[in-house]
């Protein structure tokens, strides 16, 4: 009678019946065992008759037995890969047998479905020869499974066809199945339904002699999908047929990855929105030339530094969000809503016409105004809004954005918090200042802006001391364009620092000309005009290199810097000036009094000059003297010199040297000259009073 290890109620376990059915038809002549899982270790909980028989055990010393009590040749890594959870195995070993003795069996294991159970069969080999195949067979098994069933790789063999004879452990973990539900055509089951008449076209390919692979996604048993690369290589087994060796490379995490890297290259990271990239490519994806209904809304928070300036910079930043957040609420299903940058967004609408995207525009202008609590204060962010809609002028998608943000300065300038749709006086404005700003960067580029060098006298002996180096751009088809045009236009267009250093080289080079072909009658010194947008800690090294490079004294130059420049950040001004002054070049404060500086502070600014502005000077011929008379008597306190610019008469220049200003500038005195003609006009004048 078959030996079932029973509970107290007589009944068989459930569990252990369905695990001996699982693999084999209980026989006595079978020799089988049941083992289970307790923890780390594994026990005998059931042995059938045959076993008894072979090992010489009873039955109650047989239940709950170590496992490895049996097979003591095995170490704990080995037993571990006896009883697999994945998969059946099949090993040639001793067996203790109750006399001690070892007992040479094959050992087969399944497992059961629940991979804490395995059936074990024991198989007696009979004789040397027997023994000796099994070996070989063992070792061969024993170096496949080394080699394909333990690795890493996930791997597919078919000797035959489509049907599997060998999967490997990797590939059972992948798609969470096991073994024996995967060999034949099962484990066509864990290929996506999408993706299977691909993994069959190229499987087909494979068999007829190719190496192919393909992307597919794999069902998992839990019904989660991996994303894979599955590559075929043709098999041939002589006697059975083609075949083939499938790899498995899952690439699920890596794109994922990748997928993560593109969002946050093409996404603001404080919003999450769209940034300027993904907008450019989003709208040019949608243009069409010459067609309609496409529209873009430019937003500029209005006093968004008041914010930052006030409450700090993580109050801004909430602000930033909570704005990202009130615009997607608002728009339309569809609607694009990007982070152009700073505290600008756009807006970009299809199918819509100018009404449709005002209408929009002001609903989102009621949207932002409605309070939020920053910092234990209340604020309501207002935007100017700019509104464009594409018009058969447009030619290309980044028009359409150029023009809305148009739309949003015009806004700006308009009182802030404004909706303000571009017309077209404004927008052929706005491209005529484009097309000059190229026009300016060539210019500076070839050096097409000259120099006039305007004479400087001396009230003490109305002799010329100096000159100031003025900028002049002759426009090939537009004529002069004027400073007051194209310097502003510098510094909003980011080129004043290319046109700075363009007017300091050539002023020093003209210097080290004039001193070759005048030798002490040259010109003792130039004047330069330095923008607020230079004054940083490049300047010094630039204004050392540019005397260096024309050999020149540091004594031969003065940076003239306006009041206003110093104001916006006079720390650094200070730490700038005092560079420069270490350098040894003069300094000067020009547009004195047009400005708001701290006299308190500009005690302590390292400046040599003062100039006078020429609407205190112009103030003269009205008998207003008291401006000007004020800014020079405060020079002479402070113990600097100071020169009255836009001197047009005599009699100005007259009150100027009773007021005791130190130098005169202006046309009455010597217009603005080239300098091959000023060279000429100081070996004419040089000893001649103006």
């Amino acid at each position: 009678m078959t030996a079932v290890s029973v509970h107290d109620d007589g009944h068989v376990p459930p569990e252990i019946v369905s695990s001996i059915f699982y693999s084999a038809q209980v026989s006595d002549v079978l020799s089988l065992l049941v083992a289970e899982s307790f923890g780390r270790t594994q026990r005998v909980t059931w042995g059938n008759e045959g076993a008894v028989q072979m090992l010489g055990y009873g039955l109650d010393d047989l239940r709950a037995m170590p496992v490895e009590h049996l097979f003591p040749t095995l170490g704990n890594g080995e037993l571990k890969l006896l009883l697999r959870r994945e998969r059946a195995a099949r090993m040639t070993l001793p067996v203790r047998a109750a006399s001690g003795e070892l007992i040479d069996t094959v050992v087969s294991t399944t497992p059961a479905p629940g991979g804490r159970m395995w059936t074990i069969r024991l198989l007696s080999t009979a004789n040397e020869q027997e023994r000796a195949l099994r070996a070989t067979a063992d070792a061969h098994e024993r170096r496949f499974s080394t080699l394909t069933e333990r690795s890493p790789i996930p791997t597919l063999l078919s000797e035959q066809g489509m049907r599997l004879a060998h999967v490997n452990d990797a590939f059972c973990t992948l798609v969470g199945r096991r073994a024996e539900q995967l060999l034949g055509t099962g484990w066509i089951d864990a290929v996506h339904p999408d993706d299977l008449d691909a993994v069959i076209e190229q499987v087909s390919a494979a068999l007829d002699g190719g190496e192919v692979e393909t992307q597919a996604r794999l069902v998992r048993d839990d019904g989660t999908v991996r994303t894979t690369v599955i590559r075929f290589a043709h098999l041939f087994t002589p006697g059975v047929g083609a075949g083939f060796v499938g790899t498995i490379e899952d690439i699920t995490d890596r794109l994922a990855f990748e997928a993560q890297l593109a969002h946050q290259a093409n996404h603001d990271p404080l919003t999450g929105l769209p940034n300027r990239t993904l907008l450019a490519e989003y709208v040019a994806g949608r243009f069409r030339p010459g067609a309609g209904g496409l529209a873009c809304l430019f937003l500029d928070l209005d006093n968004f530094k008041v914010v930052n300036d006030s409450l700090g910079h993580a109050a801004g930043d909430e602000l930033l969000a909570e704005v990202a957040t009130r615009l997607r609420a608002t728009v339309r299903p569809g609607d694009l809503v990007a982070r152009f940058g700073g505290d600008e967004f756009v807006v970009v609408c299809e199918r819509v016409d100018e009404d449709d995207a005002v209408a929009l525009a002001e609903r989102i202008s009621v949207a932002l105004a409605r309070p939020m609590r920053l910092g234990g204060v209340d604020v309501r962010p207002y935007a100017s809004v700019g509104v464009t809609v594409q018009t058969a002028e447009h030619v290309a998608a980044e028009e359409l954005i150029r023009d809305c943000d148009i739309a949003m300065y015009q806004a700006k300038a308009g009182g802030k918090g404004r909706i303000t749709v571009l017309d077209q006086q404004a927008r052929a404005e706005a491209r005529d200042k484009l097309r000059l700003v190229a026009d300016l960067r060539d210019a500076i580029e070839r050096r097409d802006i000259t120099l006039l060098y305007q004479p400087i006298f001396s009230t003490a002996d109305q002799r010329p001391v100096a000159v100031e180096s003025l900028a002049r751009w002759e426009h090939p088809e537009r004529g002069p364009i004027s400073p007051a045009v194209f310097v502003p236009l510098a510094e909003e267009s980011g080129l004043i620092a290319g046109l700075g250093l363009l007017v300091l080289d050539e002023t020093c080079r003209q210097l080290a000309e004039w001193d070759r072909l005048m030798g002490p009658a040259a010109p003792p010194r130039a004047n330069v005009n330095v923008s607020a947008l230079q004054l940083d800690d490049n300047l010094t090294g630039q204004v050392a290199a540019a005397l260096e490079r024309h050999d020149l004294a540091p004594s031969r130059i003065s940076i003239e810097i306006t009041e206003s420049a110093l104001m916006k950040d006079p720390a650094q001004a200070r730490e700038i000036l005092q560079q420069l002054r270490g350098l040894g070049v003069e300094l000067a404060i020009d547009d004195f009094g047009t400005g708001y500086s701290s006299l308190a502070y500009l005690r302590h600014l390292p400046v040599d000059c003062l100039k006078v502005d020429r609407s205190f000077v112009a103030e003269l011929a009205e008998g207003h003297v008291e401006i000007a008379a004020t800014v020079i008597a405060l020079a002479r306190n402070l113990h600097l010199s100071t020169v009255a610019e836009g001197v047009e008469t005599a009699a100005q220049a007259a009150a100027l040297r009773e007021l005791g200003a130190t130098y005169l500038q202006g046309f009455s005195l010597a217009e603005p000259m080239t300098g091959g003609h000023t060279a000429a006009w100081f070996a004419a004048h040089g000893e001649r009073t103006p």
